[in-house]
């Protein structure tokens, strides 16, 4: 049976709405982004794929010892295993969806906050 979630009833952290597919039955997780000019998140990694969607607007990421600008209607993936980050690079609103290949979040934070 389908299930239906609203991004409302989504856990909120900063400016993202997160689903962990474990909590809906699903293998996959997803940050629905949505981020001011110059916010993102701090250096990390973890044991799976991160597949970001950029929708709209433009973000600056690093995977590893690149940096690779991408703007709306582009893909962009991390590798399981390598360090990154990102940071709304433009003038405006940043959409994008993270996907994660995991049915939940397994972060390793590698900057302090």
């Amino acid at each position: 049976m389908a299930e239906v979630v609203n991004w409302s009833e989504l856990p909120l952290d900063g400016g993202s709405r997160e689903f962990e597919g474990y909590l809906h039955g699903s293998d996959v997780s997803l940050i629905l982004v949505e981020a001011l000019p110059g916010r993102g998140p701090r250096l990390h990694k973890h044991p799976y794929q991160e597949i970001f969607v950029v929708q709209e607007g433009r973000a600056t990421f690093t995977v590893g010892e690149d940096t690779v600008v991408a703007t709306g209607g582009q893909i962009l993936v991390a590798p399981a295993g390598v360090p990154h980050k990102f940071v709304n690079s433009g003038d405006g609103l940043l959409r994008q969806v993270d996907i994660h290949a995991n049915d939940r979040f397994i972060t390793e934070w590698l900057e302090e906050e």
